[in-house]
Parts: C-alpha cells; structure tokens; sequence
C-alpha cells in the first residue's frame, strides 16, 4: 500500500436541477481539465468526471480540483463540501475562482488564479508536503510546446474535440473576461504543432476551436491562418469544425476560402449592438471603428464561402431603452444571420 499512487480526481460540475436546459453544453470536450491531466506526472493517477455526461458518485481520490463558469459554481461548492467533509482537500480553478479569489475559498482548500500550467506542478509538490497553499498565481507562458490534453481520459459520448491555438486578447471590450483571465496579448501556438494535435485527435466526428479571435490582430495573423487551415487540407485532416472570430476574418478571402477548405461551417462574430451609443457603452472598438453597417458585409462574404455567421448580441446594456430592445429584436430578425446567442 505504501507504494499506492496518489489519485486526483478532475470535476468539471453540472447544476443539477437545470441539467435538461443545458443543451449543448456536453458536446465539447473539456479542454481545461485535459490539459490540467497532461501536465500531471505519471506517478499520479486521473480520472476525470464531467457532470454532462457522467453521473456523479463520491468516488475515491486523494485530491479533487474542479473548474467552473460562475453559473455553475454553486454546483461546485456543493461538490467541495462533500469531499471537504471527508478530510479530500480540493482546488478550484477557472474563470469565476480567478475572478472571485477570496469566495471560492470560503469553499473550498485551494484557488488557481489565471492559468494553470505555470502553478500545477507547484500545487501537485505542495500537496504531497501537506502543505497546500490559499492562492496559486498563474503567470502568461509562451504558447510553443503546450501541453497536449488528455484524449484517453475523456467521453467517447462528445460531439466536437477542442484546440486552442491562441490565447489573449488586446481589444479590451467591458463585456468580456478574455483579456482579465489571458493578457492583453496574443500568444500563437506553433501551427505545426496545432495540426499535430489535431492530427491524433479523432475520437470525435468535429472539432472546435476554443480560441477567442482565430484571426488575430498581428500583421502575420492572416498568413498563420491560412497556413492552420492549409495544413489540415495537406495532411487530409479537414472535418466539420466551428469556432470564433472578430469582423476582420473577412478582410482576405483566401481566409475564408481555406478555413472552409479545411472544414469550416460557422463562425460566431460578436456584433453586440447595431447602435452607436450601445458599442460605445462596452468600448468594442472594432466594431465601431467597421460601422454597423460591415455587419452586412460580413455576413454577405461569410456565406459566399458557405460559412453561417453565429451572431451574438447583447440585450440591456447600459444605454438600452425599451425601445432599443425592440429595435434590436426587430434588427436581428430581419438580418440574414443564420444563428443568434442573445
């Protein structure tokens, strides 16, 4: 028994009692816990527990670490209660802990604040000294030789593998988290190495790419990009894939062309507000500096190359009246958006 390996268990929670209202919410991989599984040395055993798919049962472990949104945190906290009550220490990370430092751990042993992968194996020698630690800063890692996730340790029952090939974001909108959690700048991973991982990654008939802005700022950022989807055509690993971009991935169509190419079926774009006043309220700068009316544009070039445009929108921000609401409702619907997240 002595030799017994230390057994982490990886939590991703589900509120229970709106389990039938989260659709969609299963059909991606959780990247994160993957990742935390991979930068775990061999002489631990993982297992991860994802609530969308599995039914949760107080499983033995040596230690627990949970992520969560902040809609499903209190899920989380009921979890850490359970196992705290068993003498398991247990972590929080992600983007409500990083956020919200000092809640969490009225909950719970441990926070990771920002990202993992600088801290993980801190935490891990902490926690065989016994000597855990409140807070664990993350710091911004460059983004070559990142840790591939754990693909043996997730459900065979998701719809789409995850790859991020970027992290941070300079644009700094009010709304948004992404540049709080990641830094206000991009960090690219290596093309090669994105396609390596996609390459072993066939577990699932989609892929998702979690980035943020998979067309960023740089002035290499469309070369990268067509080279990505270039190399999913040359190595002839092109499946259905969606993800998430500002309104400048339609500045080169050849952009667009090969993002298809490679398998490209939507694209969410944040159009916020079709008003002034509104995008000024949240400080998109982008969007203000294309117009409202590039909307169009952008959902015209999209579908000349077969891509839906996923638009999402914002109702009640600070300038909203009543009647902008209305008005917005009224916009979106006579758009030629294909899907809305409102």
């Amino acid at each position: 028994m002595g030799n017994r390996k230390k057994k982490i268990l990886l939590i991703n929670p589900i509120i229970q009692y709106r389990k039938g209202f989260s659709v969609g919410r299963g059909t991606q991989a959780p990247l994160g816990l993957g990742i935390i599984a991979a930068l775990t040395p061999s002489d631990f055993d993982v297992e991860i527990l994802d609530e969308v798919h599995d039914t949760f049962e107080l499983k033995d472990a040596d230690l627990v670490g949970l992520t969560s949104f902040t809609f499903n945190v209190p899920r989380a906290y009921e979890i850490a209660s359970m196992y705290r009550a068993k003498g398991i220490p247990v972590v929080l990370g992600g983007i409500h802990a990083s956020m919200m430092p000092d809640e969490a751990l009225e909950y719970v042993d441990s926070v990771v604040i920002g990202e993992a992968e600088s801290v993980w194996n801190v935490l891990l020698s902490d926690f065989l000294a016994n000597s855990l630690k409140k807070k664990y800063f993350g710091e911004y890692l460059d983004m070559g030789n990142s840790p591939q996730p754990r693909l043996d340790l997730f459900s065979a029952k998701y719809q789409s593998a995850t790859v991020q090939t970027t992290r941070g974001c300079p644009m700094d909108c009010d709304f948004c988290s992404v540049t709080l959690f990641n830094g206000r700048k991009y960090r690219e991973r290596p093309v090669a190495e994105v396609l390596d991982e996609i390459q072993k990654n066939d577990k699932y008939p989609q892929l998702f790419f979690v980035d943020d802005n998979i067309v960023n700022n740089s002035k290499n950022a469309q070369k990268r990009a067509i080279s990505l989807f270039k190399g999913m055509v040359d190595r002839g690993i092109q499946k259905p894939w969606f993800g998430q971009a500002s309104l400048n991935i339609v500045d080169n169509e050849e952009v667009l062309k090969w993002a298809n190419k490679s398998g490209c079926y939507m694209i969410l774009t944040g159009f916020e507000s079709e008003k002034v006043d509104g995008l000024e309220t949240i400080s998109k700068r982008r969007n203000l500096k294309r117009g409202v009316g590039f909307y169009e544009q952008v959902i015209k070039k999209m579908h000349k190359h077969h891509i839906a445009t996923l638009g999402a929108y914002i109702f009640g921000l600070d300038s909203d009246t009543e009647q902008d609401i209305i008005d917005r409702y009224q916009y979106v619907k006579n758009s030629r958006v294909d899907v809305m997240q409102l």
